[in-house]
């Protein structure tokens, strides 16, 4: 049974490479219409990134991760939190969906309502690294995620239990096996509890 659980979390995602032009706004969002129960992204090169479902390990991690960050967005009051189903289009072309993130308020105020996506970048993201991932295409989508205006950034690697910090300015710091890990910027005051986070879903 541990076998099969392993295969299942190491699905990877698929990459697709269109043979024409980048895919506009329009056929990005009607293609996700399309496969409601998939993660899509794409690369600012125009490369399509469709990602399975979440197996539940890294579900359950990343649930503890965004209630710990929705928890304290509520009572802070200065911005919004998201999960990982919301997805926002980069400065760069690229269209990215963290596993959660955090925006200002009044960063917020104008964005239409209706649409699918916003073309708004988060001040604070983090992502999960599961099974199925690669360090370093994460290490690069974080450097992604500060050069096109994230302020901060966290990647939660839990084989190593490490946490890894990127700023705006270009700098990177690595946490080893912390118990917990603080914001600091536009995300001051918040702590993440990583004990859940590194037992995963087992008691």
């Amino acid at each position: 049974m541990q076998l099969v659980v392993d295969q299942f979390e190491t699905f990877a995602a698929a990459v697709l490479q269109p043979a024409t032009m980048p895919l506009t706004d329009e056929q990005f969002l009607a293609l996700g219409a399309q496969f409601p129960d998939y993660r899509i992204e794409t690369t600012a090169e125009g490369d399509i990134i469709i990602m399975p479902p979440a197996h539940p390990r890294p579900g359950q991690r990343n649930a503890a991760i965004t209630a710990q960050l929705f928890t304290w967005t509520e009572q802070d009051g200065r911005g919004e939190s998201f999960d990982s189903s919301a997805g926002f289009f980069l400065r760069n072309g690229a269209r990215r969906s963290p596993d959660a993130a955090w925006i200002r308020r009044d960063r917020l105020q104008g964005l239409p309502s209706e649409a699918a996506m916003w073309h708004v970048t988060p001040d604070f993201i983090i992502e999960l690294k599961s099974a199925s991932d690669r360090v370093e295409t994460l290490r690069a989508k974080m450097r992604e995620w500060t050069d096109n205006g994230v302020t901060l950034a966290w990647l939660v690697i839990p084989e190593t239990q490490s946490v890894e910090f990127y700023r705006a300015d270009g700098s990177r710091e690595v946490f080893a096996n912390p118990a917990q890990v603080a914001g600091e910027g536009p995300v001051q005051g918040f702590t993440l509890r990583l004990d859940r986070i590194w037992k995963g879903i087992l008691p």
